[in-house]
């Protein structure tokens, strides 16, 4: 491991995917997620790989499937609406069992939306990822640091599975600075693998990547299998001080580290209040709601207007306990007026389970 630097969360970003072997990025410009295409287009170069700026989203989509398929190491990163034209070619990546990794530095609202941070892309990259069956792993960093970390789990889980994944950040995260050790460098030979197209000009038998559905005489049960595997090993969170906990909230990215703070003040309030902190948003943390057994009412803090987290709360929870949805928009949560709700629903879940 190296000493660690102040870097911002995009960029620490992009260089640990430099250090994890990433030797292709496609992207364009948008923001919260400049930086890391201004990173990669000095920093990739020097690093002995490949930098496109493509001229519109659904080219670089379709560029990093290009370059994926040949065995390139590759990564692309976008935001907001730049990411929903991602949808296409993300489910040609998962029809063709092609690993890749998918930046998101979410930004607030539909449509061109705002450019301040914003967590309302969580039903987009949990549910959605293109038409069919598309499910991807949604690894949701909540410092610079974790964002190092986990962007180098990416490119691990993206071959692990031969399946795309996708890094859920958020402009808070993308855009502030923090000290980060980084990995050491490694290197990904091209040619590491043998299912990649090598070229009509190689020794080896010419290969094509195509739609596995039409060659696979069970598909269905193909992918069936991987994404309960995927539910099965890869399900990943942090439990803070749920142990006795009678409120738990649910939350990630940004909002979580605000929800810490008011964990440690309703503790010292005496309010019996715990956090589940989602590191995986897909595969959903199931687990982390198994044996809560003082646990009277969930609440979920995010950065959007209509609460996406509380259905996946609900489902983990067998609805078995009231889910309620602090939700801030545009706006940062505050540790006091998160507070102030908790206790609202404290009292109002009194003496109940």
């Amino acid at each position: 491991m190296t000493e660690g630097i102040l870097m911002k969360g995009n960029e620490a970003l992009a260089e640990a995917a430099i250090r994890a072997g990433c030797n292709f990025y496609v992207g364009y410009p948008i923001t919260p997620q400049n930086e890391v295409l201004e990173y990669m287009c000095w920093r990739m170069e020097q690093s002995g790989g490949e930098f496109i700026q493509s001229e519109s989203e659904i080219a670089a989509v379709n560029i990093l499937l290009g370059a994926a398929a040949a065995g390139a190491r590759g990564m692309i990163s976008s935001s907001g609406p730049g990411f929903s034209l991602f949808q296409e070619g993300i489910s040609y990546l998962v029809a063709g069992d092609i690993p890749a990794v998918i930046v998101d530095v979410a930004r607030y609202g539909s449509g061109i939306g705002e450019i301040s941070q914003g967590q309302c892309d969580y039903s987009l990259v949990t549910r959605g990822n293109g038409h069919g069956d598309s499910h991807l792993i949604v690894l949701t960093p909540a410092s610079v640091q974790e964002t190092a970390d986990l962007t180098a789990l990416a490119f691990d889980l993206a071959e692990k599975y031969r399946h795309p994944v996708i890094i859920l950040s958020d402009a808070a995260i993308g855009q502030m600075m923090e000290p980060v050790v980084l990995p050491e460098p490694q290197k990904a030979d091209i040619d590491r693998y043998d299912w990649t197209v090598k070229g009509c000009l190689s020794e080896n038998k010419p290969r094509l990547i195509t739609n596995l559905f039409y060659y696979m005489d069970d598909y269905d049960r193909f992918l069936r299998d991987k994404y309960e595997s995927m539910r099965q090993n890869e399900q990943r969170w942090e439990s803070f001080c749920v142990d006795d906990a009678e409120i738990i909230i649910v939350a990630y990215g940004i909002s979580s580290r605000v929800s810490r703070e008011v964990v440690r003040k309703a503790r010292d309030e005496g309010i019996k209040l715990g956090m589940i902190r989602l590191i995986t948003a897909y595969p959903f943390p199931e687990k982390a709601f198994e044996h809560l057994d003082n646990c009277k009412a969930f609440v979920t803090v995010e950065m959007s207007a209509v609460g996406h987290l509380a259905d996946d709360v609900r489902l983990a929870d067998r609805c078995a306990h009231p889910v309620y949805s602090i939700c801030t928009g545009i706006n940062v949560p505050e540790r006091d007026e998160i507070l102030t709700t908790v206790k609202s629903i404290a009292d109002k879940n009194a003496g109940g389970r």
